[in-house]
C-alpha cells in the first residue's frame, strides 16, 4: 500500500509539473507567435512539446500548429530558421520573402519578437496574482473578523465572525498588521481580553493569544511538510513544554540548532498527537542581506482571517504588478548572494525541487496552484532575459550590439558565444540536479 501511495504521489507531482510548465512554455512562445506575426515575420511551426508529433493542424496562414510528444517545452520555428531556437544558418529563403524571416527583419522587429516571450510571462504572472486577489477580497479598512479558525477545546473563544476589534489586553489595535506588535506587548498568555464592537454596543470578551502557535502555512519541500503537518494546526507543547504563541515556535527551534524537536500537534477532528521534526538550517533574506537559520518550515498568523471586500481591477493588476516584481527582486538578490557567497549553493535548486513544490502546490488547491504558476512564470520570463546566448536574452544582447554598431555581430562569434551559453545553461541544469538529490 505505501509503495502504491508512493507511486501515486509521484504521478500528481509529475502531472502538475507538466501542466504548470506547458501553461508557462505556451504563453511564451504565444507572445514570440504573436508580436512576431504582427509584426510581419512568418511562424512555421507553434510547437508544444518536442519530439514526434502526436497532434497537429495548419491554419489559414499556414503555420503548423502542434503538439509533441516529449511535453518538456516548447518553440516556434520561424520562416529560414536553423532550429527551434532561432539559431544557426536556416534554409534558402525566397529572396522575395526575406522580410517575412526572423532574420531578415526589421531590428525592431526582431527585438519586438524577442523580448515578447519573457514579456509575456510577467504578463500572466501579473493577470494570474490579480485575479487571485479579486477572488480572495482584500482586508476592510477596520479591523474586523472574518473566518476563524478552529482551537483546542481548553482555549476559551468568544469572538465571533463581523467583530470590530478595538483592543486587545488594553492595547488599541486598528489594523490586522498590529496584532503582531500588540501580540509582542502583552504578557503571553494562552488567554486574553478582547474590546470589540458588536452591534454597536462596545463589549469586552474572552479570546486567544492573538498570534497564537498556530499553522497557517507549510512550506513545501520542509521538514513540517515532510511530518505531515497542515494549515490549522496548533502546536500545544515542544518537547513536552506547553507553549502559548506563536514566536515560542521559533525560540525552541533556534535553540535545537538542528536537534530533533517533538511537537505535541492539536488538530480539528482528530485531537493532539505527537510529531518528530528535525530543523533544517536555511538562508533567508534580511534587510541586510542574509542569515542563516534553523526553520522547520511553518508560517505563523492569526486564529483568524481579516474580513474582506471585493478587491477593484486597478487594485489588484497593481498588486500583481508589485508581486511580479518582487519574484524578479528576489531572484535577482539570490543570484547575487550566490555569486558573491552570501549564501550557500544549495539554494539553487532543479527540476526536482521545482517539480516537487509544485506538486505540493497542486495538492494544497487551486488558489495555491495558480500562485505558484505565477511565480514560476515571472522567474523563468526573468531568467529567459539574462543576457546567456541561447536564451532570449542573448538574442537581446546580439540585436543592442547590432543597433549600437549599425552591423550585426559575425556568425562566428556568434556561433562561438552559443555554444559556450548552451554549455553554461545545461551546466546550471545539471548543477541544480545535483543539488536536488545531493544537498540537504
Amino acid at each position: 500500500m505505501e509503495m502504491l501511495a508512493n507511486l501515486g504521489g509521484l504521478l500528481w507531482t509529475v502531472a502538475a509539473f507538466l501542466v504548470a510548465l506547458s501553461i508557462i512554455v505556451a504563453v511564451h512562445e504565444y507572445g514570440h507567435y504573436i508580436i512576431g506575426r504582427l509584426s510581419g515575420i512568418k511562424a512555421e511551426v507553434f510547437s508544444l512539446g518536442f519530439g514526434p508529433r502526436i497532434f497537429s493542424r495548419r491554419d489559414r496562414r499556414g503555420t503548423l500548429w502542434q503538439v509533441a510528444l516529449l511535453p518538456l517545452g516548447g518553440y516556434v520555428r520561424f520562416l529560414g530558421d536553423g532550429n527551434a531556437a532561432s539559431a544557426g544558418a536556416g534554409e534558402e529563403v525566397d529572396p522575395a520573402l526575406r522580410r517575412q524571416t526572423l532574420s531578415g527583419a526589421p531590428l525592431w522587429a526582431r527585438f519586438a519578437t524577442v523580448a515578447a516571450g519573457p514579456v509575456f510571462n510577467f504578463i500572466l504572472s501579473i493577470l494570474v496574482f490579480g485575479a487571485i486577489l479579486i477572488w480572495q477580497g482584500v482586508p476592510v479598512d477596520r479591523l474586523e473578523i472574518g473566518r476563524i479558525s478552529a482551537m483546542p477545546p481548553q482555549v476559551v473563544n468568544e469572538l465571533r465572525e463581523g467583530d470590530e476589534i478595538l483592543a486587545i489586553g488594553g492595547q488599541p489595535v486598528t489594523t490586522y498588521r498590529e496584532l503582531g506588535e500588540v501580540a509582542d506587548k502583552l504578557e503571553a498568555s494562552a488567554q486574553q481580553q478582547w474590546t470589540v464592537r458588536r452591534d454597536g454596543q462596545e463589549v469586552t470578551l474572552t479570546g486567544p493569544e492573538p498570534m497564537p502557535p498556530m499553522v497557517s502555512g507549510v512550506a513545501p519541500r520542509s521538514p513540517a511538510l515532510a511530518a505531515g503537518l497542515k494549515g490549522g494546526d496548533v502546536i500545544e507543547a515542544i518537547d513536552g513544554r506547553p507553549v502559548t504563541r506563536f514566536a515560542d515556535l521559533r525560540s525552541a527551534v533556534d535553540a535545537a540548532q538542528g536537534r530533533p524537536v517533538l511537537l505535541t500537534i492539536w488538530r480539528e477532528g482528530e485531537g493532539s498527537a505527537d510529531y518528530a521534526l528535525v530543523p533544517r538550517e536555511q538562508d533567508l533574506p534580511t534587510e541586510n542581506g542574509f542569515e542563516k537559520r534553523w526553520l522547520i518550515g511553518v508560517t505563523g498568523g492569526s486564529f483568524f482571517d481579516p474580513a474582506t471586500r471585493p478587491a477593484g481591477v486597478g487594485e489588484a493588476l497593481g498588486a500583481g504588478v508589485q508581486q511580479t516584481w518582487g519574484v524578479i527582486s528576489s531572484s535577482v538578490s539570490g543570484i547575487w548572494a550566490m555569486v558573491t557567497g552570501q549564501i550557500g549553493s544549495c539554494n539553487l535548486g532543479g527540476a526536482i525541487s521545482i517539480a516537487e513544490t509544485t506538486g505540493q502546490a497542486a495538492a494544497a488547491g487551486g488558489a495555491n496552484f495558480l500562485w505558484w504558476i505565477a511565480v514560476l512564470s515571472a522567474a523563468i520570463g526573468f531568467l529567459n532575459l539574462l543576457p546567456i546566448p541561447v536564451l532570449d536574452g542573448g538574442h537581446l544582447m546580439f540585436f543592442t550590439y547590432e543597433a549600437i554598431f549599425r552591423r550585426p555581430a559575425s556568425e562566428r562569434v556568434m556561433n562561438l558565444l552559443s555554444m559556450l551559453g548552451l554549455a553554461m545553461v545545461l551546466s546550471l541544469m545539471i548543477f541544480g540536479l545535483s543539488n536536488d538529490l545531493f544537498c540537504p
